[in-house]
């Protein structure tokens, strides 16, 4: 049985959606997460306990166990995918090189690679908390965004369209990057940020893999909210896009030029990418698949007629068989990101009956824990959960995302911190 090494978050949504399709398609699945290294297996999986801020030993961990026994490499999430790409060196597998890996997961390498390849690309400058404003903005303009280097979700992604606005923003996304659960670029002088020009227009995701350097796309999902800020919450994802021939073909060129520039040549991307009369503007060319439980809205058909998840089709390519006959089908299918209404701790949700009766809709998913805090952007970097609709046509997907999401309430109470002594007996 052909063996695939998956590199993910212990907490990640998409293992289970990964190991659904490996035991469908007979292939054996290896884990490496970031788990306790001190307890015996404690999810029971047998997975190789990974950490995510020593790329070094993580992969000596995994060329231990699994030298000369892996047929493929795959990793989901942005961390994860650096790893995957300096073990699959390490062991002779198929997968784009870690330094080409390591300029996708970085928004400044990536603005760095776009514009030496002569490609569409914003004014953009670096910066740290203690840098004047004025200073940025004569050099970007404005309206601009603040970015971190390393985050997605639109995570500390604000747009400012003044110097007060944009003093607060580096001041907040500088503050979050300080954070416990977060691994910067920190120096003394503190976290390095982005800022860069806003690009107008609207704003499409694309899922490919990529084969010696060649680019297949398998989906282009369009994002039918306008996100023009201050934050940029993405909610819908919708497929195929309603543009013309011509639109495809400009997106597929500047995501194949951009995944070039950056070096990637083989394994699953996700690119972002922002149009307008100017052209197509891609902002990200990440080395993974679309994040999330997103990948549910993708059903894919080969030629012989049998029908595959993303993840089968991904883990297929992983092995190096050709997925070029595999074509996502023909309805129109969606998926909202449930957005955080308001800060606090999730109690519980109703009208889940309701919104699964409303027609197009297949599955509302409630990811959100009792008791888990949430928070809203730029600081926030998660869902409630996921909405799933398929139609004849991607309007109609819309509606019906729209009114599912409509009839949910969730209960949220304000977040108090709770004292580590409050549990403890008097006695």
């Amino acid at each position: 049985m052909p063996r695939v090494l998956l590199v993910a978050a212990t907490t990640g949504y998409q293992v289970q959606s990964f190991q659904i399709a490996a035991r469908r398609i007979g292939v054996d699945l290896m884990l490496a997460t970031d788990r306790c290294r001190v307890l015996d297996d404690p999810w029971n999986d047998q997975a190789i306990a990974i950490r995510f801020e020593n790329e070094v030993a993580s992969v000596q961990a995994i060329t231990e166990v699994a030298a000369g026994g892996l047929d493929g490499v795959i990793a989901v999430g942005d961390r994860s995918a650096e790893i995957a790409a300096s073990a699959a060196a390490a062991l002779g597998l198929r997968l784009s090189r870690p330094n080409a890996v390591r300029a996708a997961g970085n928004k400044l390498l990536t603005r760095r690679r776009i514009c030496e390849a002569g490609l569409a690309c914003p004014v953009f400058v670096t910066a740290k908390v203690a840098d004047p404003v004025h200073a940025i903005a004569d050099r970007v303009g404005f309206p601009c965004v603040v970015k971190p280097l390393a985050m997605s979700a639109s995570r500390g992604v604000q747009r400012a369209n003044t110097l007060v606005e944009l003093e607060a923003a580096v001041a907040r996304t500088c503050h979050l990057l300080m954070q416990p659960d977060v691994v910067p670029d920190v120096d003394a002088s503190g976290p390095t940020i982005l800022v860069e020009q806003y690009i107008p227009g609207r704003e499409v995701a694309v899922e490919g893999v990529m084969t010696s350097g060649n680019l297949q796309v398998l989906a282009i999902f369009e994002k039918p909210d306008p996100l023009e800020g201050p934050f940029f919450e993405e909610t819908i994802y919708v497929t195929p896009p309603v543009i013309s021939d011509a639109q495809h073909q400009d997106i597929y060129d500047a995501v194949s030029r951009t995944a070039t520039a950056l070096g990637l040549t083989d394994g699953p991307i996700h690119a972002e990418c922002r149009s307008n009369d100017a052209g197509v503007f891609v902002l990200e060319v990440a080395a993974r698949p679309i994040g999330g439980l997103c990948s549910r809205a993708l059903r894919f058909r080969s030629v012989g007629g049998f029908d595959a998840s993303l993840e089968e089709v991904l883990l297929r390519h992983a092995l190096g068989e050709s997925v070029t006959g595999y074509s996502r089908e023909d309805d129109a299918a969606g998926v909202m990101m449930i957005p955080i209404p308001c800060e606090g701790r999730f109690r519980e949700v109703s009208g889940v009956n309701k919104a699964l009766a409303v027609s197009g809709i297949e599955e509302v998913v409630i990811t959100g824990k009792r008791g888990q805090r949430f928070q809203q952007l730029p600081e926030g970097g998660s869902y409630l959960g996921f909405i799933f609709a398929r139609s004849e046509v991607p309007g109609a997907v819309i509606v019906a995302l729209l009114e599912a999401h409509a009839q949910l309430q969730f209960e949220i109470v304000p977040f108090v911190p709770v004292s580590r002594f409050e549990h403890m007996d008097a006695g």
